[in-house]
């Protein structure tokens, strides 16, 4: 591993640490020659996953474009920051141990949605009305009743 400030490439791990569901391992390392310290994190990686869009466009799965999504509808509710991880990682977890790699955007949306629903029922209804894309108060209506 070499030093990003120094690029020498003698490293020493100080410290090796992996998350509750393994699938991310953090090192705390030190450079040889320039003592700085610095962190790396690895994750497996696996065969890339393709979103199919409901206009049958393909894209590259992305992480911080879910992530993204699921902040923008739980802002100001009682998710949290590690919730919204939880559910990235879930969602990736679940993708990646599927039957294919190719994953259409409203299986993505319902796998969120699911979580969200258990989690906080205004993030739900924020993030549903965008995944199922709601026209008027009545779309939103239909769904308040199924949560009560």
């Amino acid at each position: 591993m070499k030093c990003p400030y120094c690029n020498h490439e003698e490293t020493e791990v100080l410290e090796t640490r992996d998350s509750e569901d393994l699938a991310v391992t953090r090192r705390r390392r030190s450079c040889a020659k320039c003592e700085k310290r610095f962190t790396t994190y690895e994750r497996i990686e696996s065969v890339p996953l393709t979103v199919i869009k409901k206009d049958d466009r393909r894209e590259s799965f992305d992480r911080e474009k879910l992530k993204r999504g699921i902040v923008r509808s739980s802002g100001k509710t009682t998710v949290k920051a590690e919730d919204v991880d939880r559910i990235v990682d879930e969602v990736e977890r679940e993708l990646i141990g599927g039957d294919t790699t190719e994953i259409s955007s409203k299986k993505i949306g319902e796998l969120v949605a699911r979580r969200l629903k258990k989690l906080d029922k205004v993030a739900y209804i924020r993030f549903a009305s965008v995944f199922r894309q709601f026209v008027d108060v009545e779309d939103f209506e239909r769904e308040v009743k199924k949560l009560l």
